[in-house]
């Protein structure tokens, strides 16, 4: 049981795997499963200790993974939104109109299934799926386990998808270069200012689905002006990843931070 997020997996651990090799898996034990039994009777003293201890670990290996992705000058993006967002069709889109141009890499985050990688490894993107069980977020041991399977070369762009979830992955430093929250408008302007710790955390903000809102009343400069409110620093895009709407200007702001980084 984790701590910080209440999340756990019975079995303490994360199943990394390639789409071709469902049956031979690798566990990662995450920072925060434990599989000791203790009394109910725990103080609020002991649970702070706990998340303090996990988020320390964390941040430690997150600082490996930094440090790993800077020496070979690779553009870690991590994606991160609330479920039905459309972060992998958003990842697809992205991958098909670039990936002629850029070395791609991609790690899939969910709770369970292939899924999102099997759609990837579909696009002959190196791709390895981090299987999470009961865990609701990804940890920075997670993404240095599945970054073994895949080498990336030097010079690359690595877009890991976490799982859907606006409240836990905003905790979680993974050691990427920049946090991408994704938000669709077919959810409500008011979720920066419900989910705060994740717009504040994050670098950037695609607003998509922006085809569907003549159809939806959903105010795009309310969302801004909250969101802004949390994070006065964040960057927008608006997006569809099924028109293909704004993501000329997404593609150019993230080729322009691969490039500084050599």
């Amino acid at each position: 049981m984790c701590g910080v997020c209440g999340c756990g997996n019975e079995d303490g651990k994360a199943t990394i795997m390639k789409p071709n090799e469902e049956h031979h898996h690798d566990h990662i034990h995450g920072d925060h499963h434990h599989g000791h039994h203790h009394d109910h009777d725990h103080s609020h003293k002991t649970v702070i200790d706990l998340e303090q201890d996990i988020l320390h670990q964390n941040n430690m290996d997150a600082s490996r993974n930094r440090g790993y992705f800077e020496a070979k000058n690779i553009l870690a993006m991590n994606l991160v939104s609330s479920p039905g967002s459309g972060k992998t069709s958003l990842l697809e889109k992205t991958l098909i109109d670039l990936k002629d141009k850029h070395t791609f890499y991609v790690i899939e985050g969910d709770q369970q299934t292939m899924n999102d990688a099997k759609r990837i490894d579909a696009l002959n993107i190196p791709v390895v799926q981090v299987n999470t069980g009961k865990g609701c977020h990804l940890e920075s041991n997670m993404v240095y386990g599945a970054v073994k399977k895949l080498n990336p070369t030097d010079n690359s762009i690595l877009l890991i998808e976490n799982v859907g979830n606006l409240v836990c992955p905003s905790m979680f430093d993974l050691g990427e270069s920049y946090r991408v929250v994704i938000i669709s408008t077919t959810e409500g302007e008011d979720k920066p200012i419900k989910y705060p710790d994740m717009f504040l955390t994050s670098s950037i903000c695609l607003i998509n689905k922006i085809d569907l809102l003549p159809y939806l009343n959903f105010d795009i400069e309310q969302l801004k002006e909250y969101a802004l409110r949390v994070n006065p620093k964040l960057k927008f895009f608006e997006v569809s990843a099924i028109t293909g709407e704004g993501m000329e200007e997404w593609y150019s702001w993230m080729i322009d931070q691969l490039k500084t980084m050599k």
